[in-house]
């Protein structure tokens, strides 16, 4: 991703891996935030971590893009999520042309189960 994301942005930063075997942990830091995949804590039930993992990624990558016409965008989903680099002009085209809205790009959330992903 980073390759793609310096043509947006002129310095991409690097995200730091916060890892904690003793407890078990695992959390990714940047932008003076940390981002909590896996903890003890956390409920995991229907694969929470996967969510959470996902919506880090997106979230650091866009809060990069901030001054870009560009977000990363979040295609299918599960073991099939990837990203894609659009303008808002270029989402909603490809949201009209996309019959099933599940297939619609979108920007994850923070919220289970879907985490922004569209539904119906």
């Amino acid at each position: 991703m980073v390759q793609v994301l310096r043509q947006y942005v002129t310095d991409p930063a690097v995200v730091e891996e916060v890892l904690d075997n003793d407890v078990p942990s695992y959390a990714v830091r940047w932008g003076g935030q940390e981002y909590v995949i896996y903890s003890l804590a956390l409920p995991d039930r229907e694969g929470q971590m996967w969510g959470r993992a996902g919506f880090a990624f997106f979230e650091i990558g866009n809060r990069q893009l901030a001054k870009s016409e560009c977000r990363l965008y979040a295609i299918n989903g599960g073991n099939d999520l990837a990203g894609m680099f659009l303008t808002k002009p270029e989402c909603e085209a490809a949201r009209k042309s996309l019959r099933r809205k599940d297939d619609w790009p979108d920007l994850p959330t923070p919220d289970h189960p879907w985490y922004g992903q569209y539904h119906g």
